[in-house]
């Protein structure tokens, strides 16, 4: 290419981008010329045309959009467009008391048009037109849409936290990655920052149809005195001149402003995201034949009255008639509900009949198959490779394969999630509805079916579309049915992480490894390590929820012990301290300082005399239940408050003190005095002293 043409091209697009950059101020600049700078007529009709076309252009933006942050800058352009009116305003109410007395024309051929055929040349008549356009456009449909744009902004607001909960469980569930996260994060940012500008832009349309009002008058009594006073006209000719190119000039800025009000409602009253306007209200609307038949009895009834025009509405009854019978002779879409069970076949037994248990299963209801075929939009299997997905990034080996499959003995919206043949969770869903969780603190009612979460047991409700965005508003998380059963298969998934690890999986581990360090795993794993130990190790750390993504720290951590020992329990012990900094981060995050749970010494004493010797006396089953009951009480109020519940022990107890309080508080973590990193302090909360406080 002639570089001299690349240049030019460059330079073009440069300046394109500035130009493209600078056109707000720009015409912000221009739009505040037009009050102070004399316009002639012919510009000024150019303008008025504009500002027409410019209103027909963003209420048919607003009636296409799908979504309200689809037109995202329409509070901007709202602020822009009554500007541009106001200043043609000025603009013409200088041309109409300077010229008015020269005709009707003085103002241009826009305003005329107005004055004369639209309201056929009769002030009076124009007054009319024009108060009932105001009381249109500032009554109904600014008063309404400033209503709604101020509810929506304070629903908008309080639902945030409710949403920003659902975009973390999907994160979590392994439905969503970290990018998209982040996106729908900004979303419901925008959205609140959106509602709460339109509440205030509304303002704008109420304060352009006052000043409508007062132009108005403005124009008649100073282009009546302008008019008999400087002019010499007399009264009624004065009246019917100025009067009349007053009511234009504001019919003119009148009917674009009336276009923007009702595009500011629309956008302000959209619900729903899947369709525009129209097809929402065709498919919504005209969907049901009872609807049309009844109308049609109606206003035949109507029709037959005497001294009602038969004609008419006879002819609608007819059509509204004829409609009902066309949508209730649609073939009804075929019912896939009804599954047949599969035909016996004929014939001996074989070892083909002998099916293998599944290592993890995921049976569903016949109502619930429609969510697992991609022909009717159903995506939960999509959805359980992002839960395989999220959990191998998270636990640090890759999962077996979920085997789902129909169960006709289930109830018809029943699930239900198995680990190696064993039921480990069951709960119902139903598509296409939502479950609304309340996660604390929520008091807003719903109408729906009750019911509770089925991974974490909150309460909760199950609602049907309708009811999604209020109860996104009252601080609900509300996710689908698809999202519900994901969620759930994953916190199963996290609970049983080490009966999923089989020797499978572990042998899978060790391959992969080997890619990466080939070296490392030889020396290890058989060699010093064999298979079933290495697998048990792991098995011990996910027991405690222990992530092993860190495999090399722990490869290299067994080549360090295993010459010393080969019980996998003391080995799991020695990897833990060398896992210590990820475990703690694992509990508490970023920060250094670590507000953990300290026994009485005295208990202590106890403990470590009867658990850490095996030779040594039993514990006490009082001291037992003591111990239990008394930790469970403290963990629930830690995390009352925010506050992760770690227990402190001595090394030679931990993993005792583990199992012993594994069932009762699941969420309780045990630390021992080693597996505190150099680079944190620990401050000592809650002890436990022998009795629940």
């Amino acid at each position: 290419m002639n570089p001299s043409i690349k240049a030019l091209q460059q330079w073009l697009s440069g300046n394109v981008s500035l130009l493209k950059g600078a056109a707000a101020p720009m015409l912000v600049v221009a739009i505040l010329g037009m009050m102070v700078l004399p316009l002639p007529t012919w510009l000024l009709d150019t303008f008025f045309t504009i500002n027409i076309a410019m209103a027909l252009m963003v209420m048919m933006v607003a009636a296409y959009m799908l979504r309200p942050l689809d037109f995202a800058a329409f509070p901007a352009v709202l602020l822009l467009t009554t500007l541009m009116r106001l200043s043609l305003n000025v603009a013409s109410t200088r041309i109409v008391l300077l010229e008015g007395h020269t005709g009707p024309g003085a103002a241009g051929a826009v305003i005329e048009a107005f004055g004369h055929f639209l309201v056929g040349g009769n002030f009076a008549v124009g007054l009319i037109v024009f108060s009932i356009l105001v009381v249109i456009n500032f009554v109904v449909v600014t008063k309404g849409a400033e209503r709604i744009a101020e509810v929506s902004a304070r629903f908008a607001l309080d639902a945030m936290p409710g949403k920003q909960m659902a975009v973390d469980a999907d994160l979590n569930a392994g439905l969503i990655d970290e990018k998209e996260a982040r996106r729908r994060r900004a979303e419901v940012s925008e959205e609140a920052d959106f509602f709460g500008s339109m509440d205030g832009a509304s303002k704008f349309v109420r304060g352009d149809a006052v000043a409508g009002i007062l132009i108005l008058l403005i124009n008649i009594f100073g282009g009546f005195a302008i008019g008999m006073l400087q002019h010499g006209l007399s009264a009624s000719k004065a009246a019917d001149t100025y009067i009349l190119l007053a009511v234009g000039d504001a019919l003119v800025a009148q009917i674009p402003g009336l276009l923007i009000s009702v595009a500011a409602a629309m956008v302000v009253s959209r619900v729903g995201k899947d369709h525009d306007l129209g097809r929402q209200i065709a498919q919504q609307m005209f969907v049901s034949p009872r609807a049309f038949g009844i109308t049609a009895a109606i206003m035949g009834i109507l029709g037959i009255i005497p001294g009602m025009p038969h004609v008419v509405f006879l002819g609608i009854s007819a059509a509204l008639g004829y409609t009902a019978w066309v949508l209730s002779h649609q073939p009804a879409p075929v019912d896939p509900d009804a599954l047949a069970p599969p035909p016996t076949p004929d014939g001996e037994a074989t070892w083909d009949d002998l099916q293998p248990v599944d290592q993890l299963g995921l049976e569903l209801g016949y109502r619930l198959i429609a969510l697992v075929d991609k022909n009717r939009q159903g995506d939960l299997l999509t959805r359980i490779k992002g839960v395989r997905r999220k959990f191998a990034q998270e636990v640090g080996f890759l999962p077996p394969a979920v085997h789902v499959r129909d169960n006709l003995e289930l109830r018809p919206s029943g699930y239900r999630i198995t680990l190696r043949g064993v039921i480990v969770g069951e709960g119902e869903a139903f598509p296409g509805m939502h479950l609304a969780i309340n996660p604390g603190g929520v008091t807003s009612p719903l109408i729906g079916t009750a019911t509770t979460d089925p991974a974490f047991g909150l309460p909760a409700h199950w609602i049907d579309d309708r009811q999604k965005e209020a109860a996104q508003m009252a601080g609900y998380t509300v996710v689908d049915s698809e999202t519900v059963m994901a969620t759930h298969l994953s916190h199963l998934m996290q609970v049983h992480a080490s009966k999923l690890l089989s020797r499978t999986e572990t042998q899978q581990l060790v391959e992969h490894v080997s890619k990466l360090a080939p070296k490392l795993i030889d020396e290890v794993v058989p060699k010093l390590v064999p298979i079933a130990v290495f697998q048990k190790v792991l098995q011990l750390l996910l027991d405690e929820s222990v992530h092993i993504r860190d495999i090399r720290t722990i490869i290299e951590s067994l080549a360090e012990h295993a010459s010393a020992t080969t019980d996998p329990a003391e080995l799991a012990r020695r990897v833990r301290v060398a896992l210590s900094p990820a475990i703690v981060q694992q509990i508490y995050g970023s920060t250094r300082e670590l507000n953990v749970i300290a026994i009485d010494p005295g208990l202590e004493r106890l403990l470590v005399q009867a658990l850490g010797n095996a030779m040594g006396p039993a514990l006490d089953p009082g001291v037992a239940d003591m111990l239990t009951r008394t930790a469970a009480s403290v963990a629930l109020k830690q995390e009352e408050i925010g506050i992760p519940a770690c227990l402190l022990v001595p090394d030679q107890i931990r993993s005792a003190i583990a199992r012993l309080l594994r069932r009762v508080a699941p969420r309780l973590q045990v630390l021992a005095h080693s597996e505190i990193p150099e680079t944190h302090t620990i401050r000592i909360g809650p002890i436990l002293r022998g009795a629940p406080s």
